[in-house]
């Protein structure tokens, strides 16, 4: 294979996409498409958000990995990290053939080095933070690119913005330091804390990569952290004694500057909020103390490219921008109310992510009984972070667990779903097991009741027992039992 560089001009370029379908490689492609590359792929026949994206852009894919798939003139290929020469016929063809092949992040980094790059980086919170960023910078009218890991409704739907090709900026992931490969300008760090264990050797490891990360900033270059997290605080104080150069901002409730949170509360369905540095009040329509903190580094991140703009903070505009935020998806996304239940969905899969998210909705909704659904999602991260799963319920009511949903890279582990319900038990009045999610749809309808909440939480693929509920109860009882074939089963507890 060739060296795993793409030219600043892509332009006619022919670039092939393995596993296409995904969040980040379809906003990828939307990218390289509007700087004028030729792009197809090819991804499974499982049918995602993406199908109708891809499908508005014109790019044509192919459903199911074949080698006859790949055309003969392409000049490029970028692929998933789920996907390698062991699991997928198309990467062992393509990479026998002459032709860079260049990961999903590799490919990412190598568009970084295009434009005035900003990472947004944390255990978790990136996609939320980007997301409002992005928000901002689009209301600003600003000449910028970003790339989130969901989609997000100020984008239409989609993971990407295409407002000008001066600033990038895009969600990085830590898991094998994979953005090490990015080329950033400025870094938002939003949390330091134990996570992606069958990867990272212990604490010490994790907190090693994400100061590497860091320390790609040129001179000058500026770190925004949240000074409430130990682990960002505690990074960013050991990058000041190693790289003085950088100019570090600080957010949240004990920072020590203009992004000082100095007053946050609930009002009327929104999270109302100040900033020490600005005679404002902020206002978010989405739940969750954590939500304020995000759009705080959001918000210090579009001063500071403000700034490099030449232009003033315009905080009335930024502050108009941030109402206008309503979510992406996955991101405490509500699905709708039917027949008084609400529903929504949650990506999060970390205990921390967990309990603040039920946090932020039990505040937002204190009248409303919460019904949380959780799939965890890999069993080395439940393994490692097992005690933290078991104690992050405390904000719901009622509690329903399932298997572990498993990842490509592990397909078993020493402990699995039961021994988390087991676990839980000890911690909450009132959980649920249920291995698989259709196990639980009748329970459910026998359940839920006018006034509940109901949320699917996790990486998993319980989300589908939310859109097969709502199904239900816009449907008759017959024609959703037709539909979904589904039995009901009896549950521990």
């Amino acid at each position: 294979m060739k060296n795993k560089k793409l030219p600043l001009d892509i332009k006619g370029k022919h670039i092939y996409f393995i596993g296409i379908k995904g969040t980040g490689m379809t906003a990828l492609a939307e990218i390289f498409l509007s700087k004028g590359a030729i792009i197809s792929g090819s991804d499974t026949v499982e049918k995602f958000y993406t199908d109708k994206i891809l499908d508005s852009l014109k790019i044509p894919y192919s459903e199911g990995f074949l080698e006859i798939n790949i055309p003969s003139n392409i000049d490029f290929v970028v692929h998933s990290a789920a996907y390698s020469i062991q699991n997928n016929v198309e990467m062992a063809a393509v990479s026998k053939l002459d032709l860079p092949v260049l990961e999903y992040t590799e490919a990412l980094g190598q568009l970084s080095k295009t434009m005035i790059s900003c990472g947004i980086a944390g255990v978790h919170g990136k996609t939320t933070t980007t997301s409002i960023a992005g928000t901002l910078l689009k209301h600003l009218n600003l000449p910028v690119t970003t790339l989130v890991g969901s989609g997000v409704n100020s984008f239409g739907g989609r993971s990407s913005y295409l407002g000008g090709n001066k600033y990038f900026v895009a969600e990085t992931c830590e898991y094998k330091r994979h953005f090490l490969h990015f080329h950033p300008e400025i870094i938002v760090l939003t949390n330091i804390e134990n996570d992606h264990m069958d990867y990272f050797k212990d604490y010490n490891d994790i907190e090693d990569s994400f100061i590497s990360y860091i320390k790609l900033l040129p001179s000058g270059g500026r770190l925004i952290y949240c000074s409430d997290d130990k682990g960002s605080r505690g990074a960013a104080a050991k990058l000041n004694k190693i790289r003085p150069d950088i100019r570090q901002i600080a957010y949240g409730e004990t920072a020590l500057s203009p992004y000082r949170i100095t007053l946050s509360k609930k009002r009327d369905g929104l999270n109302a909020f100040r900033l020490e540095g600005f005679d404002c009040e902020f206002k978010l329509k989405v739940p969750g103390k954590h939500l304020v903190l995000d759009a705080a580094a959001a918000i210090a991140l579009t001063v500071s490219i403000l700034e490099k703009e030449g232009r003033e903070p315009e905080i009335k505009s930024i502050a108009n921008g941030l109402s206008s935020f309503t979510g992406s998806k996955r991101r405490s996304e509500i699905k709708g109310e039917h027949k008084g239940v609400l529903f929504i969905d949650d990506y999060g899969h970390h205990p921390t992510e967990i309990a603040t998210t039920l946090r932020g909705i039990k505040e937002f909704y204190p009248n409303r009984r919460i019904i949380a659904d959780f799939m965890s999602h890999t069993y080395s991260r439940t393994e490692a972070l097992f005690s933290g799963f078991a104690s992050c319920f405390s904000d719901a009511d009622i509690v329903i667990l399932h298997k572990i949903y498993s990842s490509a890279r592990e397909k078993e582990g020493r402990i699995n779903g039961r021994s988390l319900f087991e676990e839980t038990k000890k911690n909450h009045k009132e959980v649920h097991y249920f291995h698989e999610i259709e196990e639980s749809f009748n329970f459910y309808t026998k359940l839920l009741q006018e006034n509940d909440l109901f949320i699917t939480i996790g990486a998993g693929n319980n989300w589908e027992i939310g859109e097969q509920l709502i199904k239900y109860y816009k449907e008759t009882w017959s024609e959703a039992s037709s539909l979904l074939g589904y039995a009901s089963k009896g549950a521990e507890k």
